[in-house]
């Protein structure tokens, strides 16, 4: 079964972007919604059964910025649930079925990932980042033939993203490419803890890692029409470049867009719209009936400048639209708080 994570890469940097009337507070305004829109970017996860459906980016949280040469870190925290059983574009009634059950009927997975994001500018073109998730996931599902519900508890290092960022500017906006791997870094052996399928392996979606080395590729743009607006838009590609163990996770591609209010004062707000396709995965050890769709987030969210090298973030994504294949979990909604520092 499939369901939903976030994915985040953070390439934070201040406004350099010429427009009338730049006043420094807008600039530090502007800095201050690079570092959190770098939240809803979509840094990485292992992704599988009940967990992989809606992974969302928003890379273009990098563009319109440059900053000073030096390293910058971040701590992220994301929180969601899924235990909304979904086929097409629908909810399904767990009550209408019945046990012992020809398919899995996945009934809720509990997410708190915990991210370190750390960013090196080289100068205004060019700058790379890494990031480090850990994964705490509780997850329950009554598996293909059974009556009872099994649990599963993995927590450890996902699967880390490395990305490079270079960025052309022009008078009226700006222009991004990034490019860069996630790397096999998570484990791919977590067995069930209790119940029926105890001491058997995870599906491949619920494990902390997939297994695979990804291309990520990326294109963005950015410009300000006014003093106090920001409009931007990304694409990412994740591209699995070999399958591993008899799985092959999904190709996903990612669309965000947004606008910003640059009002001069310590708070951003800001609203984006993100949208995920993402095929089928692959191989004996897939979940292919139960894998892929498309889901589309409409994520409101404020940054505040703490300090002139501190900011903090929140956001929280809510459903617009999904249309999932098979049987999978997906949020109600997801929360994304953080803190980042320039060091």
């Amino acid at each position: 079964m499939r369901g939903s994570l976030l994915l985040f890469s953070f390439i934070p940097m201040q406004s350099i972007l010429p427009a009338p009337c730049f006043l420094h507070s807008s600039r530090r305004a502007l800095r201050a919604a690079g570092f959190a829109l770098l939240a809803l970017s979509g840094g990485a996860a292992a992704l599988a059964c009940s967990v992989c459906g809606c992974s969302l980016s928003s890379d273009w949280a990098a563009q319109g910025y440059a900053s000073t040469p030096g390293l910058d870190a971040g701590v992220r925290f994301e929180y969601f649930e899924q235990s909304d059983l979904r086929s097409g574009t629908g909810s399904v009634d767990r009550a209408t079925l019945t046990f012992p059950n020809d398919n899995e009927i996945q009934q809720r997975t509990l997410n708190r990932n915990t991210w370190l994001d750390l960013n090196h500018v080289f100068n205004s073109s060019w700058a790379v980042s890494a990031a480090l998730p850990y994964h705490d996931r509780f997850h329950t599902t009554i598996a293909g033939g059974d009556t009872e519900i099994s649990t599963s508890r993995a927590r450890g290092l996902g699967d880390v993203r490395l990305l490079a960022r270079y960025q052309k500017f022009t008078p009226a906006q700006s222009f991004g490419f990034q490019f860069g791997l996630k790397l096999p870094t998570g484990r791919i052996s977590q067995t069930f803890a209790e119940g029926p399928q105890a001491g058997g392996l995870l599906d491949r979606g619920l494990q902390l890692g997939t297994g695979t080395t990804d291309l990520l590729a990326g294109a963005s743009w950015f410009t300000r029409p006014t003093v106090n607006l920001g409009l931007f838009a990304s694409a990412m590609l994740d591209q699995p470049l070999a399958a591993r163990d008899s799985f092959l996770p999904s190709t996903s591609l990612t669309v965000s867009g947004g606008v910003r209010w640059l009002n001069g004062s310590r708070f951003t707000p800001q609203l984006q719209l993100n949208l995920k396709a993402e095929g089928r995965e692959h191989g004996s050890e897939a979940d292919t009936p139960n894998s892929g769709g498309t889901i589309a987030y409409l994520s409101p969210g404020v940054t505040a400048e703490l300090a002139p090298h501190t900011t903090s973030f929140v956001f929280v994504q809510l459903p617009v639209y999904q249309h999932v294949n098979g049987l999978q979990l997906e949020p109600k909604w997801v929360l994304s708080l953080g803190v980042r520092v320039k060091l």
